[in-house]
């Protein structure tokens, strides 16, 4: 493809194939964005001159974690092997390129400026483990979440050891100076999905009066949870069904994690048939006068099951820390 608007073209015709099945789906996710990030190094290679040494493009939030919607933001970063002005200027430029590229094709820019283009997220390897280091040592609410941000990273382009050794290291450094409880508060203000009547909560005003929300009511419990026993099990993987699968017994009993996997596929699956597939902002909300009783009760459970999930972590790492 020659430029991003042939790879928007292509994403069009063919996201309609895989739109009901979610691993389908995040693979066409995975091949887009690889198309978009080849021709950014083609054009910027054009420009100023071949690519001064290795790195590594990695996404992270929901494409991080290989659970996108039909639509998706941009959450991404790049890890570079050396330092130099110019190449911090070479690199900071094809950041910038892929988050146009990306934004060409269909992938909205992140309002909270979490891509490459950003030169917070666009760094040597060498900056991005003092940068790690700071976050980790400030461990102030906005830090912590931002490092959270980037746990959930996965490398889809160049040189992955980047990625996995400065992740190693932020791993490491957690336990050491027992920061799992500063990550458990920064994810502790989670919206309730279920009211105490067992009624499910919607929006009460505004364009998606009436609809759930379901990236923070049902999706976040199950994403938070699992990423907090995976970062205490040294678990890298970053879907959260893959750290589920990884989690030893001892943690999450076989039974509990074959529910909270059914639960969560389940999940996934009710975001792709049931939401509005128009844009990005209304693929988070379900209308529930929409659903038959069932559904609704599927929706319960999964919200439940979600809540209970969280609250077991919660509790263990509270508990940890004592």
């Amino acid at each position: 493809m020659n430029n991003y608007l042939e790879i928007r073209r292509f994403r069009d015709d063919q996201i309609i194939w895989v739109s009901r099945n979610h691993f389908q789906l995040n693979q066409l996710h995975d091949e887009i964005i690889t198309s978009v990030i080849t021709l950014s190094i083609q054009q910027i290679a054009e420009r100023y001159g071949p690519i001064p040494c290795p790195f590594t493009f990695f996404m992270m939030g929901s494409a991080g974690r290989f659970e996108q919607s039909l639509w998706s933001d941009q959450d991404h970063g790049i890890i570079y092997q050396k330092q130099g002005t110019e190449i911090n200027e070479y690199f900071l430029a094809l950041g910038k390129e892929i988050s146009k590229g990306l934004q060409i094709a269909g992938y909205v820019y992140c309002e909270g400026g979490v891509m490459a283009s950003n030169p917070l997220w666009c760094k040597s390897i060498s900056q991005w483990r003092q940068q790690l280091d700071n976050w980790l040592l400030d461990s102030s609410w906005e830090l912590i979440r931002q490092l959270l941000i980037f746990i959930d990273g996965r490398s889809l382009y160049g040189d992955a050891s980047f990625l996995e050794s400065l992740k190693m290291e932020v791993y490491h450094t957690i336990h050491k100076e027992n920061l799992l409880k500063k990550l458990l508060s920064n994810t502790l203000h989670l919206k309730k999905g279920i009211g105490i009547l067992g009624q499910i909560l919607v929006e009460t005003h505004g364009h998606h009066s009436g609809s759930l929300n379901i990236k923070e009511k049902a999706l976040f419990p199950y994403v938070n949870a699992i990423r907090l026993l995976a970062i205490k099990e040294n678990i890298f993987e970053t879907s959260t069904l893959s750290r589920l699968e990884k989690l030893p017994e001892f943690e999450l009993s076989t039974i509990k994690r074959k529910l909270y996997t059914q639960q969560f596929l389940k999940l996934l699956n009710i975001r792709l048939s049931l939401a509005k597939p128009d844009n990005y902002e209304n693929s988070h909300y379900i209308s529930i006068v929409s659903l038959s009783k069932k559904q609704k009760e599927e929706v319960k459970e999964i919200l439940k099951n979600g809540a209970a999930l969280y609250r077991y972590v919660r509790n263990l790492v509270e508990k940890e820390d004592i």
